[in-house]
């Protein structure tokens, strides 16, 4: 396991955004800083972390695990689907074809958890159109994973559920485009199950972005991250299931739930500050679902990332001396 010690020296050295001069035009997301030239898109993983939609903090290496993980599974789901990797010149950037994005994001859901969850014990709809049986409990598995899209909102508006009825209505993605969507992700969601089971670990749920490259559908943006899924410890979740104890999860789920059950914050009202024993402790988390997913220890190194990414793009052709 990555030492505990390096993790709490980055944390001064976390990465909070980019200003690479030369690189293309910038549009930042919630955790990338994306920069557009012609036909290319760089992708730089920032250590940002966004929960309810709102940007909080930092987490150390966390844009080198994204990033890492990233190009991972790209690289094992090529005979499911085409991606739009084309270079991976820095542990923090992937080069990519420019894309246009389909306006809703696909989620892919094997388990009765997260917002799911609280909507069902709430009785509230969640709008996917896709009701469920009564009796359910609370991380129960489906007998068939559901596919429950949400809207794709620009930085600082929040992703709304959308029924599959609503996205073909409104014309938001053509019908045939959709339906490929819809059976690309159910077929990455059925692969990356088989490989997380494999390495002691449930692919719980996940969300997918696709685009369009011409009228080639790929997929786009990053694929089965501790930051688009939950992943769980498979050898605890029979127990755990039994006895309603929360899952021991590898992911995002982790800040969440720690800002709803210790600062009452699920999205609304003043941004709570995160303790760095919090930031350390997701960073943990991040790293250990890396090296549990990849089998391989996690390279990362303590230092500032600037530097090391002028460096490598300059080295690959991306910037120029004179950038």
């Amino acid at each position: 396991m990555f030492p505990t010690d390096s993790i709490r020296a980055q944390l001064p050295h976390a990465l909070r955004e980019t200003q690479l001069e030369g690189l293309g035009s910038l549009y930042r997301g919630k955790v990338r800083d994306n920069y557009r030239r012609g036909d290319r898109l760089i992708m730089v993983a920032t250590d940002r972390l966004s929960a309810f939609d709102h940007v909080l903090t930092t987490i150390p290496f966390k844009g080198e695990v994204l990033t890492r993980l990233a190009a991972f599974w790209f690289e094992k789901s090529r005979d499911v689907a085409p991606n739009h990797l084309l270079d991976w010149p820095d542990p923090n950037v992937l080069v990519c074809r420019a894309c246009r994005p389909l306006p809703v994001e696909i989620v892919v859901r094997g388990y009765l958890t997260g917002s799911l969850w609280r909507d069902y014990e709430a009785r509230r709809d969640p709008g996917y159109d896709q009701p469920l049986d009564s009796g359910l409990r609370r991380d129960q598995r489906f007998e068939r994973p559901l596919v429950t899209p949400s809207t794709k909102a620009e930085h600082g508006q929040h992703d709304l559920p959308i029924s599959e009825a609503q996205i073909l209505s409104r014309g938001l993605v053509e019908p045939r485009h959709w339906e490929e969507a819809r059976e690309i992700a159910l077929a990455l969601f059925e692969r990356g199950q088989a490989w997380a089971r494999g390495r002691g670990l449930i692919l719980v749920d996940t969300k997918y972005e696709m685009g369009l490259d011409g009228d080639r559908l790929v997929v786009i943006d990053e694929m089965h991250t501790p930051d688009s899924s939950r992943y769980w410890v498979e050898s605890e979740y029979e127990q755990r299931f039994a006895k309603g104890e929360p899952q021991r999860m590898l992911d995002k789920e982790n800040i969440r739930q720690w800002l709803i059950q210790e600062r009452g914050f699920s999205g609304h009202g003043p941004l709570p500050e995160i303790p760095d024993d919090v930031r350390l402790d997701l960073a943990q988390k991040y790293l250990s679902a890396f090296e549990q997913l990849t089998g391989d220890p996690f390279p990362g190194e303590v230092g500032e990332l600037p530097p090391r990414l002028e460096r490598n793009l300059r080295a690959k052709g991306y910037l120029s001396l004179a950038g």
